[in-house]
């Protein structure tokens, strides 16, 4: 099971099935992520009451933390239709181009994944965001013109792992900028319960608690262990959810009471054994577990540094004194200026 990455925050196909289901359709459902949320309702509100469109909204932050489901809830608030693609599927211009034009007023334009789109993608977004108005060039060679034509005023969300690839100039654009941190105990909890409900599966408040606790501070990973704990009680619980049935699946399940999975330990294990502690770069890392090093920077990484068990530096990562209490070892002396 740990191939599968039970604790990766990456969708997969077995997750949109039910993610749809189980995604809150206005912000007063949406759990967590209180200041962003206040900040939304507020923008939000304003663009209503003015009749307007929303100004474009860029939301970054580790996968499975409700970008997604965040923008299908600003296109509820505004009670208008969300049209979704992705960075990577825009490979022609034209492709960009059928999308904007067809775009009704105030109506939202949501792309995951903005910071893989092409450069020649991102120069038609750039009038498109700023002047609604789209740059065709009609023609060959000396014959060639530039056409404008005019957009509906639309609103842009675009959603992003990784908000450092995104160029300036697109950056810029986007007048609201919000990144998603990762959810408390508390909230992941909520949101358990929450599924569990509309999952019509019974569990108790200590079962809940111990799925939020292992879930990474994201949603996304607390709603799938709580599917592959589902199954385990419908087989071996009568399908009841307590603490002992929570407990057992997830050993099964190999994922311990920090939200680690196989490869989360190994990784720590390798920076201590291979690379005595560290600093080494990621690309090392990469190859010595023979992981992508992309999986690494996006799903294991941001966990692994907000748990306290990881340093990013100037000269590479370095595990710290909590990993090695965590292996039960004893975490040498280092000198922080070699660092």
């Amino acid at each position: 099971m740990t191939e599968e990455k039970v604790v990766s925050g990456t969708r997969r196909d077995e997750d949109s099935q039910y993610e749809v289901g189980l995604r809150p359709k206005n912000l007063d459902e949406y759990i967590g992520q209180d200041r962003l949320r206040s900040n939304l309702e507020v923008s939000i509100t304003a663009a209503r009451q003015r009749g307007e469109s929303l100004d474009h909204v860029l939301l970054y932050g580790p996968p499975g933390l409700g970008k997604t489901t965040l923008a299908y809830v600003i296109g509820n608030e505004l009670n208008v239709s969300v049209r979704a693609t992705a960075g990577p599927i825009l490979d022609k211009p034209g492709d960009l181009a059928a999308l904007l034009t067809n775009l009704k007023d105030r109506e939202v334009l949501f792309i995951d994944e903005v910071h893989r789109m092409p450069a020649a993608i991102e120069e038609i977004l750039y009038p498109a965001m700023e002047d609604y108005e789209l740059d065709i060039m009609i023609g060959q060679g000396p014959g060639a013109r530039s056409v404008k034509v005019p957009l509906q005023r639309f609103t842009l969300i675009g959603a992003t792992t990784r908000a450092g690839l995104l160029s300036s100039p697109l950056r810029s654009r986007f007048g609201i900028v919000h990144r998603l941190n990762f959810y408390t105990e508390n909230d992941l909890q909520e949101i358990i319960r929450r599924s569990a409900n509309i999952l019509d599966v019974t569990i108790d408040d200590k079962a809940s608690l111990e799925l939020a606790r292992r879930s990474r501070g994201t949603p996304r990973v607390g709603n799938r262990l709580l599917r592959r704990v589902r199954d385990y009680a419908q087989v071996r619980a009568e399908g009841h959810i307590d603490e002992v049935v929570a407990k057992e699946s997830l050993r099964l399940l190999e994922v311990d009471e920090h939200g680690f999975d196989e490869i989360d330990r190994r990784l720590l294990l390798t920076i201590i054994e291979k690379f005595n502690g560290g600093p080494v770069g990621v690309g090392s890392i990469a190859a010595a577990i023979s992981e992508e090093k992309d999986a690494i920077e996006d799903i294991h990484e941001p966990f692994l540094i907000q748990a306290g068990f990881l340093d990013r530096t100037s000269r590479g990562r370095v595990v710290t004194a909590r990993a090695y209490d965590y292996f039960g070892l004893t975490a040498p002396e280092r000198d922080s200026r070699l660092w």
